[in-house]
């Protein structure tokens, strides 16, 4: 049996404003932009190259989605952005004003600092060392 992540929801203030960010700012593609009624939309965007799992932006719709934007994992980090060029992407990500919350540190799992998302969601932008050593730090 194989299986793998598609997608991920992730909870959005504004379509166009998340898509800046993510497109703009982190240099994701766009994958999708569909209207789906007056109000919905079927956004998704995924890092560039040969990446797997992408995200689908949703606007959040009711008072319980809204507050739980930028705190959809509880004040952790929420997700794992590899690269295979740390020192580009961290410079370049910092040029175009993205936040680090934790500067560049390297472990024997890789080199790895935090930012947040427009939004305040953490995450990583990790470029692994070893496969075995990642997967320790994962879990």
């Amino acid at each position: 049996m194989q299986q793998s992540i598609l997608h991920v929801s992730l909870l959005v203030r504004d379509y166009d404003e998340a898509i800046s960010f993510y497109v703009g700012k982190l240099k994701f593609e766009l994958v999708e932009d569909t209207q789906l009624d007056d109000e919905k939309r079927w956004v998704v965007v995924k890092p560039s190259g040969n990446a797997a799992a992408s995200l689908v932006l949703a606007k959040a719709c009711s008072e319980s989605e809204r507050s739980q934007i930028g705190n959809q994992c509880g004040g952790r980090v929420f997700l794992f952005l590899c690269t295979d060029n740390f020192q580009r992407d961290y410079d370049r990500m910092r040029t175009d004003g993205v936040e680090f919350t934790r500067e560049p540190e390297t472990h024997d799992y890789g080199t790895v600092a935090v930012f947040a998302d427009l939004y305040g969601n953490f995450w990583d932008l990790l470029q692994p060392g070893s496969e075995h050593a990642l997967y320790s730090y994962l879990s």
